[in-house]
């Protein structure tokens, strides 16, 4: 694909943000800042950086966002659980971050430790979920606020409703913005967005985007949290097992056909789940016509 999917007017009023998540090995961390140092040259909104399940990369991911702060020029934000804590003990991790220099949290109730599908129990002294966790961030600071959206529902609602009644439960405690979990089929995504904005939620729904780095590991991982994946996906990849260079090309033509219908359809901001690789998403970006601001980075990984 040698031309640009988007018109220059188009391309300019578009607006990124990217996700990674905090490296379990000396290699993997290599691997990370090298991509963050990569990535940093598209000028993103803002970063993220995730928060494992139970809070169990609460150490790690303290560290990622002390570097990032300390060393890039690049808004970073927390993800944030209240999972498996009391409210006292939130509390104080949420010192530990502010005292970091993050004023920006990705809110979340959290999987358990158990892992996604593991059976959720709130804590008895603790947040219950992600609207009582996002209205403590905002009793304790005037801090950003994102939180998750889910356009196929998160897997544990009992429908579609009581989703965005959260979603709007959400909203009303102080959130900001809603990142949604990533998603195939744009007019799913285009009938939730119709439905949000009925219920009287006004704030940005961003779309999450994923490049697919590998189809059989995304459709286990879409699976456990309530994602479909179009037979037509399995058309485009078929025979490119073995093919590394023609699946990544795929793969960026399917990202970048993606966001380019969802511009066509009004949508001008994208979180990105980079998975720790930058690759895939500069093909990405670059079949949608995008072109770097290099000159004005400041070198992540120096």
């Amino acid at each position: 694909m040698s031309h640009s999917l988007l018109r220059s007017a188009d391309l300019a009023k578009l607006h990124f943000s990217f996700e990674f998540f905090p490296p379990k090995s000396e290699e993997m961390e290599g691997q990370l800042w090298a991509t963050i140092d990569d990535l940093a040259g598209w000028r993103p909104e803002f970063v993220s950086v995730t928060y494992g399940a139970g809070g169990s990369t609460r150490a790690p991911t303290l560290s990622t966002v002390r570097r990032l702060l300390a060393e890039t020029a690049l808004p970073t934000a927390s993800h944030f659980t209240c999972v498996g804590a009391s409210r006292d003990e939130v509390h104080q991790v949420v010192e530990d971050f502010r005292a970091a220099g993050v004023r920006h949290f990705v809110a979340l109730r959290g999987d358990p430790a158990g892992g996604v599908g593991a059976a959720y129990q709130p804590h008895p002294g603790g947040y219950a979920n992600a609207a009582e966790l996002v209205a403590g961030l905002r009793s304790i600071d005037d801090f950003e606020i994102s939180v998750s959206a889910y356009p196929e529902k998160h897997p544990e609602s009992r429908d579609t409703a009581a989703d965005i009644d959260m979603l709007k439960r959400k909203v009303d405690n102080g959130a900001n913005r809603a990142l949604t979990q990533f998603f195939f089929d744009n007019d799913v995504f285009e009938r939730y967005l119709e439905r949000v904005r009925a219920a009287g939620i006004t704030i940005p729904i961003v779309p999450g985007i994923m490049p697919i780095q590998n189809l059989t590991q995304l459709k286990r991982f879409a699976g456990a949290c309530g994602t479909t994946v179009p037979a037509r996906l399995d058309e485009r990849f078929e025979g490119l097992d073995d093919k590394p260079a023609e699946r990544a090309a795929v793969a960026a033509d399917v990202a970048a056909e993606q966001m380019a219908d969802l511009v066509r359809r009004g949508i001008h901001e994208f979180h990105v789940y980079s998975m720790n690789r930058a690759p895939l998403v500069n093909e990405t970006f670059a079949r949608l016509g995008l072109t770097r601001k290099v000159a004005e980075t400041t070198g992540a990984a120096a």
